[in-house]
C-alpha cells in the first residue's frame, strides 16, 4: 500500500515534530522526552491533571485530544504500541499541581504494564498521586461477565470527555476517577472492519479480508472479531451493531444517550452519515433519546476500512460532562 512518509523508521517523531508546529497555540513537546505532549494553557491551570496516551496511528485520538476540557497531556507510543513509562511520567511530573494526575488508557497488555509502571515511579519517586482509568468499552472482546478483559476502542473518547470536563470544573481526583469509571461503565462500542490496514514499515495488510467480505467486532488493531460473513447493507450492519450492545447494556424507553459513528481510517463521511441515521431511527423507534451526537473520524487504525457505533447511557451528572465545552485542536465544543 502507498503512504507518503520519509523513513518509516521515524514516522512516529516527524508526526509529532508536525503537529506541535502545526498547533503551537494548543500543545508543546517536552525537552525531557519528544513523546510526551502537554497543554499550552495547562501551566495557568490549578486543577486535577488528565493524561491519555497510547499507541500512534489512531490519530486524532490521542494528541488530538489535548486541550481545554479533554486532557492536559499525550504520551504517544509507536505504531500500535504502548508508550514506554518515561514520557507517561514526565507528562505527569509537567500537568500535576498538587492536584494528583489521572491516566486514562485502554485495556491492553503493553499499556497496563506501562502506564502502571509509571504511576508507581510517579508516586514513589516524584510523590504525586495517581489515579488510573482502564477503558473496556469493546462488547466484541470478551463476554459481559467478562467486562475487565474487554478491550478499549473508541468510547475512550467518551471517558476522556467526562474526565477532562469533570477535572476543568474543579472536582477533586476522586471524583474525577468516579465520572470517568462511571462513563467507562455506561459506554458500549461495537464495530465493523471492511478492509485492513498496512503498517508503514512493512507495507502489508495488518490481516486478510476479500473483497466482498466484511467482519464483525474486528479489533482496532486488527485483532480478530467474532464473525466474519459477506458484505451487508449499512442498515444491516447498523442493526447487528446496536442490537448487539443493547443486548449487552438494556437502555430502557426514555432514556437519554450520546451516540459516537466512528471510522476507522478509510471510510468516509458520507457512509457515516448513513450509518449514524439508521441509529437514530433504531433508537428513536425505541423511545431512546439522543442526548448529542458525534459523527465522524475520532480513533481511527490508520487507513483501515470499517466503522464503530458506541453508545453511552446517561445519567444527569454525565449528560453534563458530554455537554462541556472544549477546545482542542481535533475536536471543538461549545
Amino acid at each position: 500500500m502507498k503512504k507518503l512518509m520519509n523513513n518509516p523508521t521515524n514516522v512516529v517523531d516527524e508526526m509529532i515534530e508536525g503537529y506541535v508546529k502545526a498547533f503551537p497555540n494548543y500543545v508543546k513537546q517536552l525537552e525531557e522526552n519528544k513523546r510526551a505532549l502537554v497543554a499550552v494553557r495547562q501551566e495557568e491551570t490549578n486543577k486535577v491533571g488528565v493524561l491519555i496516551g497510547g499507541g500512534s496511528g489512531h490519530e486524532p485520538a490521542f494528541m488530538g485530544y489535548v486541550g481545554y476540557g479533554m486532557a492536559d497531556g499525550v504520551a504517544v507510543g509507536n505504531i500500535f504500541a504502548s508508550p514506554s513509562p518515561d514520557p507517561i511520567v514526565e507528562v505527569t511530573k509537567k500537568i500535576d499541581n498538587g492536584q494528583g494526575v489521572v491516566f486514562i488508557y485502554g485495556n491492553y497488555a503493553g499499556d497496563l504494564m506501562n502506564f502502571g509502571m509509571a504511576a508507581e515511579i510517579a508516586d514513589l519517586e516524584e510523590d504525586i498521586k495517581v489515579e488510573r482509568v482502564i477503558v473496556t468499552d469493546d462488547v466484541a472482546s470478551a463476554p459481559k461477565e467478562e467486562m475487565h478483559k474487554r478491550r478499549g476502542i473508541a468510547g475512550e473518547f467518551f471517558v476522556t470527555k467526562a474526565a477532562g470536563a469533570a477535572a476543568e470544573k474543579g472536582y477533586s481526583i476522586e471524583d474525577v476517577v468516579r465520572v470517568a469509571k462511571q462513563m467507562n461503565d455506561v459506554t458500549r462500542t461495537m464495530g465493523v472492519g471492511l478492509s485492513p490496514c498496512s503498517l508503514p514499515q512493512t507495507g502489508m495488510p495488518s490481516f486478510e479480508l476479500a473483497e466482498d467480505e466484511m467482519e464483525i467486532g474486528l479489533g482496532h488493531h486488527g485483532e480478530p472479531g467474532i464473525e466474519k460473513g459477506k458484505l451487508q447493507t449499512a442498515d444491516e450492519v447498523v442493526d447487528r451493531l446496536v442490537e448487539d450492545i443493547l443486548k449487552d447494556m438494556p437502555i430502557e424507553s426514555g432514556n437519554k444517550v450520546a451516540v459516537l459513528v466512528n471510522g476507522l481510517g478509510s471510510t468516509t463521511n458520507m457512509e457515516l452519515y448513513i450509518m449514524f441515521r439508521r441509529v437514530e431511527q433504531i433508537l428513536s423507534s425505541k423511545n431512546i433519546h439522543i442526548h448529542r451526537s458525534f459523527v465522524g473520524s475520532y480513533s481511527t487504525s490508520l487507513e483501515m476500512g470499517g466503522a464503530s457505533v458506541s453508545i453511552a447511557k446517561l445519567n444527569d451528572e454525565l449528560a453534563e460532562m458530554i455537554d462541556f465545552a472544549a477546545d482542542c485542536p481535533m475536536y471543538v465544543q461549545r
